[in-house]
């Protein structure tokens, strides 16, 4: 499942992938795959990511509630 809520908050905060990734210390792939659904991060990675972008686990992790 892709991640769209995380690029959001950080094309938001005008960050391209490459610059997300050098503040926590990761490569632009992993940046990509996370976005793209093909990686599933650590939780210390979420933390990360969560705090470079001022989010929360919520924010950008948490599956939305479909309705019925």
């Amino acid at each position: 499942m892709k991640n769209l809520k995380m690029k959001a908050a950080r094309v938001g905060k005008d960050l391209t992938q490459e610059d997300l990734a050098q503040q926590i210390d990761v490569s632009r792939q992993t940046i990509s795959a996370i976005e793209k659904g093909n990686y599933n991060p650590s939780v210390n990675l979420c933390i990360r990511i969560c705090q470079a972008l001022d989010k929360t686990l919520d924010d950008l992790f948490w599956p939305e509630e479909k309705e019925d």
